[in-house]
């Protein structure tokens, strides 16, 4: 996994470090329901927070390759990131063994519509792509999820399959980790 615990973009930063101060973003992620429409629904408010003290006890960011996404002035949490292995156990997978490397990412209603999805999800994947082997990344959204699947085509994804997982159809995206080595925005 990334041994970075810290990529550092034009307007964010992506830390491992769960901070105290971003309690109220981190529960407003987890229980608004647009934000959580296409990925089990919003969690009970009293749920969210004994999870963000385990975190925060445990330290649990530090697990191999979940960031949260912080606006790199102000440090506010405006969503989180996760660029790591792709259980072998979950459907959806582009090599026999699976294990793949899987990105996924979740941001604040507030933060929508300003690119920070791409600019979060480009700047880990650069990083990946200058410490990590040549391999393929993946990327699961719901099928009904336009705006997620849109953003996988802009950051060079591209569908190969799609399976039922959580009572709905999901699309399985893939690309290679070495198209993210110095790559322009686009």
């Amino acid at each position: 996994m990334l041994s970075a615990t810290e990529i550092s973009s034009e307007r964010l930063l992506l830390r491992k470090t769960l901070h105290d101060a971003d309690r109220e973003g981190f529960v407003e992620l987890m229980t608004d329901p647009e934000v959580q429409k296409y990925i089990g629904g919003p969690r009970p408010r009293s749920e969210v927070e004994q999870r963000f003290d385990a975190l925060i006890t445990a330290n649990a960011t530090s697990s191999p390759g979940n960031y949260v996404i912080a606006d790199n002035t102000t440090n506010q949490l405006i969503g989180t990131l996760m660029l790591a292995r792709r259980s072998a156990d979950n459907p959806g997978h582009i090599t026999q063994d699976g294990e793949e490397l899987e990105l996924g990412y979740v941001l604040r209603r507030s933060a929508w519509g300003a690119g920070f999805a791409f600019e979060a999800a480009t700047a880990a994947l650069r990083a990946a792509a200058d410490e990590l082997p040549a391999q393929p990344v993946v990327l699961v959204t719901q099928t009904a999820n336009t705006r997620s699947l849109a953003l996988a085509a802009r950051l060079g994804f591209r569908p190969i399959s799609t399976f039922e997982e959580y009572g709905a159809e999901q699309t399985l995206c893939t690309a290679p980790l070495f198209m993210f080595r110095n790559r322009a925005d686009t």
